[in-house]
């Protein structure tokens, strides 16, 4: 095959080899963010990682702040793909059902990819900030959407219920900061004292306070 031969997708062979090391190095950069933290990523480390030599580097991302943002972007994407597929598994008028899924799917997320929940909610990276109309901002509003949708539904059907805070948007971010409370805390082992079991009956008492702050009023 030839430099100039495209696969279905139209990419030509030399583009697809750039898109794989692309994320090879978004591969091995988590994996020393998971080791060390965001704070102490270096190009030398993930080239050391990769075989590579940081030059090389390089030729793919200008410099660590773009590859963070890559990261970044990704973890957002990551997210809500991950809450798409857990609301999918409810059907579409059971609200509550829904908001509780968003919930529980959230802190699966953070379980399973406890570096980018970091990379994501957790200490700002010294010398680090965002493009402001960068790839994170939308990456991040996609994810915020869901809770955004279901909270705009609640409202949009008059539940009887009621949200606790009347204004739709400080609703959405009241519920979610109570479901994201417990997740951080989680995420950073301040339950170490309690068992799973323990801590996935409080998650749901917390979930149902975040469903009532929204104005639904799951089960008991």
């Amino acid at each position: 095959m030839t430099d100039g031969s495209t696969d279905e997708g139209g990419l030509s062979r030399r583009e697809r080899l750039r898109a794989d090391t692309v994320e090879e190095i978004k591969h091995a950069a988590l994996g020393l963010i998971a080791e060390h933290g965001s704070a102490n990523l270096r190009f030398t480390d993930i080239a050391r990682t990769m075989g590579m030599t940081a030059p090389a580097l390089y030729r793919y991302f200008a410099d660590r702040d773009e590859l963070l943002t890559a990261l970044v972007a990704d973890s957002f994407d990551d997210l809500s793909d991950a809450l798409t597929e857990t609301r999918a598994t409810v059907a579409p008028d059971d609200l509550d059902g829904r908001f509780r899924a968003t919930c529980t799917g959230y802190r699966t997320w953070a379980q399973r990819n406890p570096e980018r929940f970091a990379l994501i909610f957790g200490s700002p990276v010294p010398g680090y900030a965002a493009p402001p109309d960068g790839p994170t901002v939308a990456a991040a509003k996609r994810a915020m959407e869901h809770m955004v949708e279901l909270v705009a539904d609640t409202s949009r059907r008059g539940r009887p219920a009621g949200p606790l805070v009347p204004d739709p948007g400080e609703a959405t971010m009241l519920a979610w900061a109570t479901v994201h409370g417990f997740v951080t805390l989680e995420a950073y082992g301040h339950f170490h004292a309690l068992d799973e079991a323990a801590r996935d009956r409080l998650f749901a008492v917390q979930a149902a306070v975040a469903a009532r702050t929204a104005g639904l009023a799951p089960p008991a």
